[in-house]
């Protein structure tokens, strides 16, 4: 007992040592304009894990944040950093992934609305660098998404199911990323491919009907960060899962956790869920 004690005394001892004398990991931030770039970089300046080394934005800032010049996406860009992480646009993201295979960087992805063919191109550059993409990188989030696999397993096909989401009026893109990871959560506890349970995409409806397939409905208003609701309904019953987000350092924390857990790994694409090992 008492040699299982001072082991893992040791153990815990050096994990901690390990951590304090960790070299920092460089650190680049695309999109550093927006509203996650800018929320990003305050979380970095709290984390003393990272040292930002670059700032990226689609067109020429003349200005200096966070004590550096923002540059455009190019290779002088990313040659010094260790992990990027990215909260753009797919364009934008594609041609980030192009440079970062070619430099051998890691890359965290934030960015939703990626077309199949998108993320077919994902797949292909996860060959050659580490990626950890997820719709959303809140911990709640994505543990909301994995009860709706697990309720949507328990329930079964007596129950008919549908999203809805509510984000901020500038966000441009619907279903949210994260509405569409909830979808894939109802499907993969059906054991069925999601394309073929997407049902209808609304937008700004006050209701919404429960089908066969997974309806979707989307709202945009204010400046609300994130509400999103899983429903279950067997016509006698309802099941609802849902979460609210109060602070966008949610997201930012979570990819910088992200960027850290994924600083040591091997080329591959991975999600949240495995940062965060659930089975």
């Amino acid at each position: 007992k008492f040699i299982y004690l001072g082991y893992n005394y040791i153990s815990y001892y050096c994990n901690n040592l390990f951590y304090k004398i960790m070299k920092k990991i460089n650190l680049s931030i695309t999109g550093c304009m927006g509203r996650m770039g800018q929320q990003l970089i305050r979380s970095t300046k709290n984390n003393k894990n990272f040292k930002l080394v670059s700032l990226t934005e689609n067109k020429i800032i003349n200005k200096k944040i966070a004590g550096i010049k923002p540059s455009l996406n190019n290779i002088d860009s990313f040659k010094n950093t260790n992990v990027i992480i990215d909260f753009t646009v797919p364009k934008c993201t594609l041609e980030i992934l192009a440079i970062a295979a070619r430099l051998k960087k890691k890359v965290v992805i934030g960015t939703t609305g990626f077309s199949k063919k998108d993320e077919n191109l994902i797949k292909k550059f996860s060959k050659k660098i580490p990626i950890l993409k997820a719709g959303n990188m809140s911990l709640g989030v994505n543990l909301l998404m994995y009860l709706t696999e697990i309720t949507s397993k328990s329930l079964g096909n007596n129950f008919l199911s549908k999203v809805y989401e509510v984000h901020h009026k500038h966000k441009m893109d619907y279903p949210s990323g994260t509405a569409l990871m909830l979808g894939e959560g109802i499907a993969n506890g059906k054991n069925k491919k999601f394309r073929n349970l997407i049902g209808k995409k609304f937008l700004n409806k006050k209701s919404f009907p429960y089908s066969k397939k997974i309806n979707f409905n989307s709202i945009r208003k204010g400046e609300i960060i994130g509400e999103h609701e899983v429903t279950f309904s067997s016509g006698k019953e309802i099941v609802s899962l849902n979460h609210e987000s109060f602070d966008r350092a949610l997201y930012s924390e979570g990819a910088l956790s992200a960027a850290r857990w994924l600083s040591n790994k091997k080329p591959g694409l991975y999600s949240m869920r495995d940062l965060l090992n659930f089975k």
